[in-house]
């Protein structure tokens, strides 16, 4: 079982057989549409949530000229580094449980620059958080948005977070719906009829 279809032709190319789709979910009630008052700043909020690490490639996001605020959530070996450079960005550091939640859904774009992510689970509670996504179009955002009206994937870094301020909050939420805990397990559960009917 693999995570994406990214992965998938991977390891099809390489001589795999018998694979199957098993996406990971994402906890939709701690991860959810609420006031975005958790965040007195100019507006739009332009939001990074993850380790603060170089291989993350956070530099990009923070070198956009966007208007509004630029926030980070997170913590991680580049943080003093990044904090020095970008005094302008507002570093929040590590956060956990209801307050993660509650800075996702103040944010106004969830802009993800990482061009090594196999996957991105930030990315599913963005969009459960109602929050549209800004990234670039590589494995992991492609996989987990593809054609969807729920963010936005270019090369273009800047225009795409732009852009992804028009995109509709409840799209995003009933997008990340089928990633949820319970469709996740159904997929599992699917995969494994085929192995229990040859049994």
């Amino acid at each position: 079982m693999v995570t994406t279809d990214s992965m998938k032709r991977d390891l099809e190319a390489w001589g795999f057989e018998h694979l199957r789709l098993w996406s990971r979910g994402v906890d939709v009630e701690l991860f959810r549409p609420q006031p975005k008052d958790a965040l007195s700043l100019p507006r739009p909020i332009f939001m990074n949530v993850g380790r603060v690490a170089v291989e993350k490639n956070i530099k990009q996001f923070l070198d956009l000229e966007l208007p509004g605020s630029k926030v980070v959530v997170g913590d991680g070996p580049q943080l003093s580094e990044l904090r020095a450079a970008y005094p302008e960005v507002h570093f929040l550091g590590a956060k956990t449980g209801e307050d993660l939640a509650r800075h996702y859904a103040a944010a106004d774009v969830f802009v993800f620059p990482s061009r090594t992510d196999t996957f991105g689970l930030v990315l599913l509670e963005a969009l459960a958080s109602g929050v549209p996504v800004a990234a670039l179009p590589v494995n992991g955002p492609v996989d987990v948005i593809g054609d969807a009206p729920v963010g936005v994937l270019d090369e273009d870094l800047g225009a795409a977070a732009r852009r992804a301020l028009e995109i509709d909050p409840a799209a995003c939420r009933a997008h990340a719906l089928t990633f949820s805990w319970e469709a996740c397990a159904r997929q599992f559960l699917d995969n494994l009829q085929p192995v229990l009917a040859d049994a």
